[in-house]
């Protein structure tokens, strides 16, 4: 289970750390947008892991992840979008996506509605995590200065 987890962590470091390079954020800002995206999905895969449903798991790892965005860009003097945009990309449901699009041209409208729905029930999760996390009163996070 360690091992696994060690895995999934360094696997969405590298994942995020590219995501950082494509949106150009600054170099000395790379690491720590990959730690943030990378812990987001360890919280995701943990909570899968404990038999909660993907839309849970997501809004829980979006919301602690946009915590950590916040938090940090306080820290270093950031925007909050250089580590939330990073750090949500393991989490975007994209093979729902593209499964969804796949039954749709293959005329599969059992499967279509089904992965349609599970697609967007996640991608909802991330907006409301986001949502709950940033409605957070700023006076929060004058700590962190």
């Amino acid at each position: 289970m360690i091992a696994t987890l060690i895995i999934q962590f360094v696997v969405a470091m590298i994942a995020t750390a590219a995501f950082a390079i494509i949106f150009i954020a600054p170099r000395s800002e790379w690491l720590t947008a990959a730690v943030i995206g990378a812990i987001g999905w360890i919280v995701y895969y943990i909570l899968k892991d404990l038999n909660y449903s993907n839309m849970i798991s997501c809004l829980i790892a979006t919301f602690i992840l946009t915590l950590m965005s916040r938090i940090l860009s306080r820290i270093r003097k950031c925007p909050v979008t250089m580590y939330l945009l990073p750090g949500i990309f393991p989490l975007v449901p994209g093979a729902g996506i593209y499964y969804t699009s796949y039954y749709f041209i293959m005329n599969d409208p059992k499967q279509f509605w089904a992965k349609g729905l599970d697609t967007f029930q996640v991608a909802g999760a991330i907006a409301l995590g986001i949502i709950f996390a940033l409605a957070l009163p700023r006076k929060l996070f004058t700590l962190f200065k």
